[in-house]
């Protein structure tokens, strides 16, 4: 059995923690950059880097919202794709996990 209580502290403090990552590169990647033509071609490439962590970080996100979703509508914990019990191992080891070990 799930403990509600602490996974949802525990998800929140996940998203707390993503939120200020992706503020984090919402700056740097609004940074105009450097009038230096060379020193602009490098932070171009150091942005697509970046842009490409805030891309995965977005997704996390939304993950956990969705999570969040689950356990205040009390479908957290079942597969959305066949509808059955998530083993807990794998929320344990997942826990922002929409899907059984099966339908993933």
């Amino acid at each position: 059995m799930v403990d509600v209580v602490a996974t949802r502290r525990m998800l929140e403090g996940q998203l707390q923690e993503l939120l200020e990552r992706a503020t984090g590169i919402e700056e740097v990647l609004s940074d105009r950059g450097d009038s230096d033509w060379e020193e602009n071609a490098v932070e171009m490439e150091n942005d697509e880097a970046m842009a490409a962590v805030g891309d995965v970080t977005k997704k996390e996100i939304q993950d956990i919202r969705l999570a969040l979703s689950r356990l205040n509508n009390g479908t957290y914990g079942v597969c959305t794709g066949c509808g059955k019990a998530i083993a807990a191992e794998r929320l344990s080891e997942l826990p922002s996990t929409s899907t059984c070990s099966r339908c993933a």
